[in-house]
């Protein structure tokens, strides 16, 4: 086991030699966004934070299932020597993992990963495609539309924020407030 924390460059370099997809590139660095700002507001270091979303979705597009995602990407984190904790962290994200979601940061990449897709997918529809013009009334409401946005699971989503121990608004309202100054970098 390695104590070794990559930096976000190296991060960043992991991130695109494992994904190609733009959809899934601008999700990451969404995830890295939240986690940033999460890690600053109780007061953790902000680039182990910063990793930890810009990598956890690194090994999805070539392991899409629950049966090699992840599977496969903690392996390679830890043949590369990287953090063990980062790994967890990584791996807390998915429930089928069975990793405890035991620690601040783990808490905070399961609460963001779901409602990041979530809030994009909110702007997106909007007619200027602009994250400045979605509201947390607006998200709710297009939570209870099955239809809409079906793969994100609205219940990891609730769970997040239940983990977090902040009401699901409120948790909306940091995301969307600290997404918007980076909105123009995500295409929202």
């Amino acid at each position: 086991m390695s104590d070794r924390w990559p930096t976000p460059a190296e991060a960043d370099a992991l991130l695109r030699e494992f994904t190609q997809n733009p959809r899934l590139l601008l999700h990451a660095k969404a995830v890295a966004i939240l986690m940033r700002a999460f890690a600053e507001k109780a007061g953790e270091d902000a680039d182990r934070w910063e990793v930890a979303g810009l990598v956890h979705d690194f090994d999805y597009e070539q392991n899409p299932t629950p049966e090699t995602h992840l599977h496969a990407g903690l392996k390679i984190l830890r043949e590369r020597g990287w953090a063990e904790e980062l790994a967890l962290a990584i791996g807390s994200h998915a429930d089928y993992m069975n990793i405890p979601r035991d620690t601040p940061m783990r808490k905070a990449l399961y609460a963001v990963d779901e409602l990041s897709g979530f809030l994009t997918a909110c702007a997106l529809i909007k007619p200027t495609k602009k994250l400045a013009d979605v509201e947390v009334p607006f998200v709710l409401k297009r939570m209870k539309e099955k239809a809409f946005a079906r793969s994100v699971d609205r219940e990891c989503i609730v769970k997040g924020a239940e983990g977090l121990g902040v009401p699901l608004e409120a948790h909306i309202r940091f995301c969307l407030d600290a997404l918007l100054p980076r909105a123009a970098e995500l295409g929202i």
